[in-house]
């Protein structure tokens, strides 16, 4: 399943039994940004209106909205691993960075 997304944020959405609704945060930031819908419209909605909010909030305070995940992944593996991944990634013709990229893309 995809998550939805908007502007480069993507939103974690869990259901509240207690409240009926559609609980929403966006993930990936440390800063809290939360939203609430009854339905998938209204979540979606809510969601975009959250992370606009969110933007204008940082540029009327001068300060940089945090962007979520660099791009960049640091990883502890087992030598034995790591040696495996290596070799598949050289007989696949491609560097480890970029199979491991095309391995998790698969993944998820």
């Amino acid at each position: 399943m995809n998550p939805m997304t908007y502007k480069g944020y993507a939103a974690r959405i869990d259901y509240s039994e207690e409240d009926e609704d559609f609980i929403g945060r966006v993930a990936g930031i440390r800063d809290i940004v939360t939203f609430h819908g009854a339905s998938v419209d209204e979540i979606r909605d809510a969601f975009h209106e959250a992370v606009d909010f969110y933007l204008s909030t940082c540029a009327e305070r001068g300060e940089a909205p945090q962007k979520p995940f660099s791009g960049k992944l640091m990883l502890r593996v087992p030598p034995e691993l790591h040696a495996r991944a290596a070799m598949r990634a050289e007989a696949a013709g491609k560097s480890l960075n970029a199979w491991v990229a095309e391995t998790l893309a698969k993944a998820v």
